[in-house]
């Protein structure tokens, strides 16, 4: 049986390997849950813990991404069905598109959803969807309804897994784009391919200005980047899901190699950059990421629970497990205008056990 080891920063890593050693692999990815722990993991974080969710809205299938307009509503993408919802605070939900070309198959459809940090004056969205022949983002107007979409960047790998999608603008105003190496790791050291990537674009698709390689490419050796968050000095952080030994959060840095496939975990190895978190599989397969009162939080899918991980000057304290089972597969997390969690449930994806009202979105307050 795989020995739990609770989410370890790097400085205990050495202790993480050990642990690893002595266990056998389960797989990574978005496996099924396990049976639940005998205990919770220990440890306390920065400040006071989230209070008790409340369910926004529910009957949802699948909702993959969450993004917040102006006026505090939000727009949700479901993965499968390829609609894009508004839904507001009080939990009114209209669907106001359905996404065309959408290949919903494995773990590709409509993912990732961005607001346009100029979205007053250019009513500009942005989506992530598989497509027949890729995964590519678009852009289009929203004002009451969806536009006509325009592909900004295209060729993006895809397969039946590890497709990336998650979508984020940076303070730098630029456009932050998750890519999966479909498992074929090898892409993942190919600069010149799009596959597991964090990709660095304008506005408009093309790659930003100071990229490392002259390219769309940020940062490279990536497996499946599920959430991006940036802290409150611009440090930017990555959830990644792992093989068979070690989901990540890396602190992501301006043209540096994370690794995959050479290295899963903490390798210590010349020109690889290490995690700056790792935790066994069982316990995470991460996805959303989010940024708020001092700490990250991760949603996990095969862990069912939200990690808490405080943050000093971009170093990680020890984590502590939110709501353990008690809400089943958890994927995206976001942070409110009104300084809240939204974080949103995938027991309808076919790997965890829908309950009454499945999916939902959580309202989770800070305290």
């Amino acid at each position: 049986m795989r020995q739990h080891t609770i989410l370890v920063p790097v400085a205990l890593a050495s202790a993480a390997l050990l642990a690893a050693c002595s266990s056998s692999p389960s797989g990574g990815g978005e496996g099924r849950t396990p049976p639940p722990e005998s205990s919770t993991p220990s440890g306390t974080a920065a400040g006071s813990g989230p209070g008790m969710p409340r369910t926004v809205t529910d009957g949802l299938k699948v909702p993959w991404a969450v993004a917040f307009l102006p006026g505090g509503d939000a727009l949700v993408t479901e993965r499968d069905t390829a609609r894009l919802l508004r839904v507001t605070p009080s939990g009114r939900k209209t669907a106001v598109g359905t996404v065309p070309g959408v290949d919903a198959k494995g773990e590709g459809g409509l993912l990732g959803v961005a607001v346009s940090p100029s979205y007053g004056t250019d009513h500009f969205v942005y989506l992530y969807y598989t497509a027949a022949s890729d995964n590519r983002v678009v852009r289009a107007t929203y004002d009451a309804r969806l536009g006509d979409l325009r592909p900004i960047v295209t060729g993006i790998p895809k397969g039946a897994i590890h497709n990336g999608g998650r979508l984020a603008f940076g303070p730098d105003r630029m456009l932050y784009v998750t890519t999966g190496e479909t498992g074929e790791g090898g892409m993942a050291q190919d600069r010149n391919s799009l596959g597991g990537k964090i990709l660095r674009v304008t506005p408009e698709g093309a790659p930003a200005p100071g990229n490392p390689f002259g390219n769309r490419v940020w940062t490279y050796g990536h497996r499946n980047v599920q959430g991006l968050a940036w802290d409150g000095a611009g440090r930017m952080y990555a959830t990644e899901f792992g093989q068979d030994r070690f989901d990540e959060i890396n602190l992501i840095l301006k043209g540096r190699d994370y690794g995959w496939p050479v290295v899963e975990g903490v390798g210590h190895r010349k020109g690889f950059t290490d995690p700056l978190l790792t935790w066994t599989t069982d316990q995470a397969s991460p996805s959303g990421l989010a940024y708020a009162n001092g700490s990250l939080w991760a949603a996990a899918l095969r862990g069912e629970r939200l990690w808490q991980v405080p943050l000093a000057n971009g170093k990680a304290g020890r984590p502590v497990s939110r709501f353990q089972g008690r809400y089943g597969r958890l994927r995206a997390v976001v942070r409110t205008p009104a300084g809240s969690l939204w974080v949103t449930t995938s027991n309808q994806d076919g790997r965890g056990t829908p309950r009454p009202g499945d999916d939902r979105i959580l309202d989770v307050p800070l305290r």
